[in-house]
């Protein structure tokens, strides 16, 4: 038995050190890479995008937030069409329905914790740079998409490898749906069904498996009708979810308004100096800022990672650059502007906080970055201690933040379902469509009640197995995406 548990153990830590490598460049706890090769592939993609384009999604971010509120008559006034599944806006509530889950709170925290307040700057950086990705994914997912044998639209990474680059690239597309099929199981599903139970737990006081089992046949009841339903259900829940929760956050911001000019002043200085949240400011050095940073950034926002483009590729519209300015949107939402909300709200928010100083002695701290809590238990706090008021024997503020918790890991669950969808069958054909939706189901009930300390490790490996061979195929494609922001609807070749 010794031995068994031996193997197990020695399989752990060689699934650490590969999500270290991956993202720190370490191995056993060692530097062997001065930067790890995550940052090197995203930020060097993400800035020959941001350069090509000529810094479009900034110069258009204006143009990118109008066209949010602008009406579909409108759209289609202007020579857009309504070949797809759901409206363009309904497809960037669906993208962001993945995009914004516990990456959104816990995430956040976890960052934090890891990598210094700086982390929150590097996730800034992560999100500015993915916004020239998430441009290039949502412009490639209309203009290479198809129809399915129903005559359904359909696309993402895996139909513009195919049909951008030809057959011969069809092992890149391929890796891709594979790598797309582990990080579902992974970070869409495990780790979200894992949170939203433990969430529902907590308020409720139901066993997690009881919780994982309502949440498992709901969402059953909405991924059952397929593309159009999940995105009918994003389309009205996602706005006014992430609405409700950026007004709250700003609110606690408000209450602690002279906290805010030090945060950002931390933030900057962390950034550079590493100061980690672990035991007061220990330094844990500018790589684990960007590591945590850039890590949970692309966690939460996806740019890069080759999922959202599937959602995009399913909109009701023929113009690539459209809907690319609606996919940058997402993630400066997802970034920005959520992200930014929780990361402000856990450094200013004063209360009294437990921590371990040096000497083992339990100390109360005015922050809750610097304290013991960790994940969405320090979110959880920092809203506790903004609107303390108890409703039903909780603070009303972390009641909100939990509620939310579930509605944003609700509507990930929904839509990473259809991006493993998507990669079964393009890998084995439409026949499995049916049953991987119930294997979806079963294995949020699963993850529910399961330690998934270890299932965070693969989730960062798999969000790298996904997004390596969709940054090759960016950076490959990335003479058709320029000539796209430039307003020709159909650059590039076309591959059968």
């Amino acid at each position: 038995m010794p031995e068994e548990t031996s193997a197990v153990e020695a399989f752990y830590a060689q699934v650490t050190n590969v999500s270290d490598f991956i993202w720190g460049g370490s191995w056993n706890g060692v530097a062997v890479l001065p930067f790890p090769p995550m940052v090197i592939a995203l930020f060097g993609v993400g800035l020959w995008m941001m350069f090509g384009l000529r810094f479009y999604p900034i110069t258009h971010l204006g143009k990118a937030f109008v066209g949010l509120f602008k009406s579909e008559k409108d759209a289609d006034a202007s020579g857009d069409g309504k070949k797809g599944e759901i409206s363009p806006f309904a497809a960037l509530s669906t993208a962001l329905s993945g995009q914004v889950g516990t990456g959104n709170l816990a995430g956040v925290a976890t960052a934090i914790t890891l990598g210094g307040p700086g982390a929150l700057f590097w996730m800034w950086v992560t999100a500015l740079i993915g916004m020239a990705l998430a441009f290039a994914e949502g412009a490639l997912a209309i203009r290479y998409r198809e129809q399915g044998p129903n005559g359904d639209y359909r696309g993402g990474p895996m139909t513009y490898i195919r049909l951008g680059l030809g057959k011969k690239w069809g092992w890149l597309a391929g890796l891709f749906c594979v790598g797309t099929l582990f990080s579902s199981v992974t970070t869409g599903n495990m780790i979200q069904a894992n949170s939203v139970a433990d969430s529902i737990h907590a308020i409720t006081g139901a066993p997690e498996w009881v919780a994982g089992l309502v949440v498992a046949a709901a969402v059953f009841a909405v991924i059952i009708g397929g593309i159009k339903s999940i995105g009918s259900i994003a389309e009205k829940v996602v706005p006014t979810m992430a609405l409700a929760y950026v007004t709250m956050a700003v609110i606690a911001l408000i209450l602690n308004f002279e906290d805010l000019p030090g945060a950002f002043a931390t933030i900057f200085e962390s950034a550079f100096t590493g100061h980690a949240a672990a035991g007061g400011f220990v330094g844990a050095g500018m790589i684990m800022a960007i590591r945590a940073g850039v890590a949970r950034g692309l966690f939460s926002n996806e740019a890069g990672q080759g999922s959202t483009p599937i959602a995009h590729a399913v909109a009701q519209t023929e113009d690539p650059a459209r809907q690319g300015r609606f996919a940058m949107m997402g993630t400066f939402i997802d970034t920005l502007v959520i992200c930014t909300a929780t990361g402000l709200v856990l450094l200013t928010v004063q209360g009294a906080f437990p921590a371990t100083n040096a000497e083992g002695v339990t100390v109360m701290q005015e922050h809750v970055w610097s304290s013991d809590l960790n994940g969405f238990a320090m979110t959880e706090a920092a809203y506790s201690a903004a609107f303390p008021l108890e409703v039903f024997g909780f603070a009303i503020g972390g009641l909100i933040a939990s509620v939310a918790l579930i509605l944003f890991v609700f509507t990930t669950l929904l839509t990473w379902s259809y991006y493993g969808e998507r990669a079964v069958t393009h890998l084995f054909g439409e026949k499995l469509a049916i049953p991987f939706r119930l294997l979806w189901v079963l294995m949020i009930f699963i993850g529910s009640f399961q330690e998934i300390t270890f299932v965070w490790r693969l989730g960062d490996i798999s969000n790298a197995s996904m997004a390596l061979p969709n940054l090759v195929a960016l950076a490959l494609l990335s003479g058709v995406v320029f000539k796209l922001a430039k307003g020709d609807r159909k650059a590039g070749p076309d591959h059968d």
